[in-house]
């Protein structure tokens, strides 16, 4: 394995994100995700990264009430380098209350053309979301570059120990085909396929009990 010049390896922590690094979660994500298939599917060309970060600065603030919250990898200085979503059993999904009044900031990362199919990707996978009470990682992201060096995986190894000590499962949706066997080797198992509705690209539910 190679050494990124910027990181030492055994120079980082994991911890909960601060309210004050919230800009610093939304900007690491934004980057991680810029050529995501799905988002690359549902947000406009222009300004995707801008609106990219906007988008995560919202999923933190519906995120950081729940049992999980946000968490992230950093080193002792305070530089980001992993950022991953947890919701607990049972508090995965947003209220319909919550929904409604972030409307006005989703519209300003999807578009107002963009709403509907953002919309239809949100039932889709509500829809394929298991009944089964179960850990919920809804994002997770590495800094650009310093993928495969053990970060990202140390980063949601945390968690997963704390659930194999419960005795409790853990599901998400890999977006982009490649990140699958990075999943595997976690422990998370492929349990289909979730088609997105237009001729949209496939998100994959993997399932770790």
């Amino acid at each position: 394995m190679s050494r990124h010049p910027g990181v030492p390896l055994a120079g980082y922590g994991i911890r909960f994100a601060r309210p004050t690094e919230s800009g610093a979660v939304a900007a690491l994500l934004a980057r991680a995700f810029a050529e995501d298939p799905v988002m690359a599917w549902m947000v406009p060309a222009a300004d995707r990264e801008g609106r990219i970060a906007r988008y995560f600065r919202l999923a933190q603030r519906q995120q950081r009430p729940r049992a999980g919250a946000v968490r992230v990898a950093a080193t002792a200085d305070g530089r980001l380098l992993a950022v991953a979503l947890w919701s607990g059993p049972g508090c995965w999904k947003t209220s319909a209350v919550q929904e409604l009044a972030a409307l006005p900031q989703y519209a300003r990362v999807f578009g107002v053309r963009g709403m509907p199919r953002a919309g239809e990707v949100q039932n889709s996978l509500y829809e394929a979301h298991p009944d089964t009470p179960h850990w919920y990682l809804p994002v997770v992201g590495t800094e650009r570059g310093l993928q495969g060096l053990g970060v990202g995986s140390a980063l949601l190894r945390q968690q997963l120990a704390e659930c194999d000590r419960l005795g409790q499962p853990a599901y998400l949706e890999s977006s982009n085909i490649t990140n699958i066997s990075f999943y595997e080797g976690l422990g998370f198992r492929v349990t289909g396929e979730i088609r997105l509705p237009g001729d949209g690209p496939t998100v994959w539910p993997m399932w770790r009990g």
